[in-house]
């Protein structure tokens, strides 16, 4: 969270001509609630299974997708990327992610969170996160990590 996946994510589409597909958005469609909705009477395990039924749709040849940022921790989800995607690692400092999530609203896991407990969050996805294809340096203006992406995209 934080990290500029929905901002990036729609710059790199624009930029290639490609489709941007939200993954938080089209699950909020589907389910007819907000993610935080869904968290509060779904919990996260209940939230992910929805974010893994909606990633088939959102991996249309060509497309961008910006998933949450624990999309890749159930292994289904993970491996569906990986077969179907250029995978992207926005990378930023803790409290970077920690001041533009809470300047951006409200964030289910923030909910009642300790900034310790969210560093551990964070900690924990990292090596999953280390798997995917480039690490992208997500600190400054989302124009510039947007056009890094998009040139290790095309590499």
């Amino acid at each position: 969270m934080g990290s500029g996946k929905s901002t990036v994510g729609a710059a790199v589409a624009a930029a290639a001509g490609a489709v941007h597909h939200d993954l938080d958005a089209m699950i909020e469609d589907r389910a007819g609630a907000s993610v935080g909705d869904l968290f509060r009477t779904r919990g996260e395990a209940g939230f992910r299974g929805l974010e893994a039924a909606a990633l088939p749709a959102a991996l249309e040849p060509g497309s961008v997708v910006s998933t949450g940022g624990g999309t890749p921790l159930l292994d289904r989800s993970w491996a569906l990327l990986r077969e179907r995607a250029f995978t992207v690692w926005l990378d930023a400092p803790f409290g970077v992610l920690l001041e533009r999530a809470r300047r951006e609203g409200a964030r289910p896991l923030l909910e009642g969170r300790a900034e310790a407990e969210l560093a551990g969050l964070l900690a924990a996805r990292r090596a999953r996160y280390a798997e995917a294809e480039a690490r992208v340096d997500a600190a400054g203006p989302a124009a510039e990590v947007a056009g890094e992406v998009l040139r290790l995209w095309r590499e």
